[in-house]
């Protein structure tokens, strides 16, 4: 366990962050498996930017999603 005030404080901070992008990657995960019609994009689309502005995602990587979830969405 942390000794010093400082380390007790980073020891919370970093929990805090950690629920924070536990809660982002389970709300990303769960947007995209359940995003099954396409009137569901707009909203995943939504949520993903949010989640890139964030920064848990960066943008390249929050539009790759977009673009492969339309992708696969329109082959339907």
């Amino acid at each position: 366990m942390p000794i010093t005030k400082s380390a007790i404080k980073a020891l919370k901070q970093s929990e805090v962050k950690r629920v924070r992008n536990v809660n982002k990657k389970r709300t990303l995960k769960s947007v995209i498996k359940k995003t099954a019609d396409v009137k569901d994009l707009p909203k995943a689309q939504s949520v993903i930017d949010k989640i890139a502005k964030t920064g848990y995602i960066h943008k390249n990587k929050a539009a790759r999603l977009k673009s492969r979830l339309a992708k696969k969405l329109a082959a339907k």
